[in-house]
């Protein structure tokens, strides 16, 4: 009778036991359970202004001055990076126009540097305008050893020169020149020879 007692209390003792684990194992599913929930939510929430930031950053730069205008050797506007020293080449797909003076027919530009013009030199021809000179790359901290790079309507995407369907304009600091030609003819504003530098591809006068 004894052994048959100990036997019913050592089962309830051990249903009590399994009872326990299962609460608390059922507790343990539930945290784990909920913390998985709030990883999903942090996770679409991250991802939620993941898009939300790059959207914005590509509205910045549709939104970004992309009109450029020749007026004369004292008038007139060149893309540059949008942040000092940084290379031409690595800024072909942002950069921005700077004109000599406030100009309204190239809304939201800067202006130059003081100083970073040194001298330009202004010229038409058959279906063309261009300005030719040379540039203290120290006044945008660029660098002597940057070869230069090519800006034209491909690049920064949706550029154009006002009153022309086309255009090219070269920046060389390591030479201290730019070159800047618009035009309505694709043969007068070559863009496939960016390499050759300005001399080769905008021909004029960079004393």
């Amino acid at each position: 009778m004894k052994f048959l007692f100990n036997n019913v209390e050592n089962s309830k003792d051990f249903i009590i036991t399994l009872h326990k684990v299962k609460k608390k194992n059922k507790k343990k599913n539930f945290f784990e359970s909920n913390f998985a929930i709030q990883m999903v939510k942090l996770s679409v929430v991250f991802f939620i202004l993941a898009v939300v930031t790059s959207a914005y950053a590509a509205v910045l730069l549709i939104r970004a001055p992309k009109k450029v205008a020749l007026v004369s050797k004292t008038d007139f506007c060149s893309f540059l990076p949008k942040r000092p020293g940084q290379n031409i080449g690595e800024s072909e797909v942002d950069a921005i126009p700077f004109c000599t003076k406030p100009n309204s027919k190239a809304p939201g530009a800067k202006i130059f540097p003081s100083g970073f013009i040194k001298t330009a030199h202004f010229a038409t021809g058959d279906g063309f305008i261009q300005v030719t000179g040379t540039i203290d790359r120290t006044k945008y901290k660029l660098s002597k050893k940057d070869g230069g790079g090519q800006y034209d309507t491909k690049a920064p995407s949706g550029a154009s020169c006002v009153g022309f369907k086309n255009f090219v304009n070269l920046i060389e600091p390591d030479i201290n020149r730019f070159c800047i030609r618009c035009c309505n003819d694709t043969k007068k504003c070559v863009t496939s020879k960016s390499t050759e530098g300005c001399a080769s591809i905008v021909p004029g006068n960079y004393n």
